[in-house]
């Protein structure tokens, strides 16, 4: 199954703080403020599940969650963690899979895009664009080859954890898409952009279809 980190759920986040150290947490963490009180929240590929108990630190309850993960097994660790009084309800399948009648204040997608392949890319992103409420906000954390300050290094650390997923046959991707032509074409607004471990991760927040500002 593509995506699909089981292979490694375990060992998962001890990898990425061992080379990002708590770069790639920290990035999802800022952005938790821009979930509304009492706002129901779509994660998609939360992996450990760790962003539930930030979540908790800011909302103890009220907030209504989905959270759609391909990984059995990083499904397990998730429904393991405190979440408090918010309401959870946990998916084990793709994204692509994912079928719901429900409409989201938030989306939050962390190293989700870079997963798949460009022909992918824009399937996943229209079935998450309707599912989100009009001027809702969706957060977006990935990696980023867009700044061209230690470019060569970052494609270098880009190629070796691609090379290393196919490896473990975990990831169908072989190169990083840039997905902000995705938002731009569909009138996204930018309110915020941040980047960490010297420009590698972006972490930006979009207003769906701001008309007051279009």
């Amino acid at each position: 199954m593509i995506n699909n980190y089981d292979k490694i759920a375990n060992q998962y986040d001890t990898l990425s703080r061992l080379v990002f150290f708590k770069s790639q947490v920290n990035a999802q963490i800022n952005q938790l403020h821009n979930i509304p009180k009492d706002s129901s929240v779509l994660i998609v590929g939360g992996g450990t599940g760790w962003i539930l108990e930030e979540i908790v630190k800011l909302h103890p309850s009220g907030i209504k969650i989905i959270y759609v993960e391909i990984s059995a097994k990083m499904l397990t660790l998730s429904k393991a963690r405190n979440y408090g009084g918010n309401e959870v309800e946990f998916v084990n399948i793709g994204i692509e899979a994912f079928e719901t009648n429900l409409i989201f204040d938030v989306i939050l997608t962390p190293f989700l895009f870079d997963n798949f392949s460009e022909q992918r890319i824009g399937v996943v992103f229209s079935k998450l664009n309707n599912l989100l409420k009009q001027n809702g906000k969706w957060l977006l954390v990935d990696f980023s080859l867009n700044t061209n300050k230690g470019k060569w290094w970052k494609w270098l650390v880009l190629k070796s954890m691609y090379v290393f997923f196919k490896m473990l046959g975990i990831v169908e991707a072989t190169n990083l898409i840039d997905v902000k032509p995705y938002f731009v074409a569909e009138q996204y607004q930018v309110v915020e952009e941040r980047f960490y471990y010297a420009g590698f991760i972006k972490a930006s927040v979009f207003i769906k279809n701001n008309m007051t500002n279009i």
